[in-house]
């Protein structure tokens, strides 16, 4: 892996989109934005947009797979939004084992519907600075 990258990363819902972007350097990871859209053209749009704006050289897609690590339905669809991605854009996207990632979110907030755009872009960001933490450990 090249010494700098920016990335974004994806906390795929049928719903929400969580979004987050770090780079390699820092090797830290923020909440970025929750895109709240489900038509997919309209989706699409959205990240076209921070793809644009941030200019990342890969990009990363949780996988949400059940507590045995198992593929469930919604880890086929959220495979299928980063193979659209790779499609779409052209970039390299990998894909991230994302168990856990909004549990450990939640609890750090009150409960409550407001809280659930703010919970998906930060629900991304723990997913990628895993990420981020696991090349850095690499030697």
């Amino acid at each position: 892996m090249p010494a700098h990258q920016t990335l974004l990363a994806f906390d795929f819902g049928l719903k929400r989109t969580g979004v987050a972007v770090g780079n390699t350097v820092s090797g830290g990871a923020r909440p970025l934005t929750t895109i709240v859209e489900e038509q997919n053209d309209r989706r699409f749009a959205a990240i076209e947009a921070l793809i644009a704006e941030w200019k990342p050289e890969r990009l990363l897609v949780g996988l949400p797979l059940a507590t045995d690590g198992a593929e469930t339905e919604i880890s086929k669809r959220a495979r299928r939004f980063g193979n659209q991605l790779h499609g779409r854009f052209g970039l390299p996207v990998e894909f991230a084992d994302e168990r856990y990632s909004s549990a450990v979110v939640e609890a750090a907030f009150k409960p409550g519907r407001a809280q659930k755009e703010v919970i998906d872009a930060a629900a991304a960001a723990v997913i990628l600075q895993a990420w981020l933490d696991e090349q850095s450990a690499q030697p």
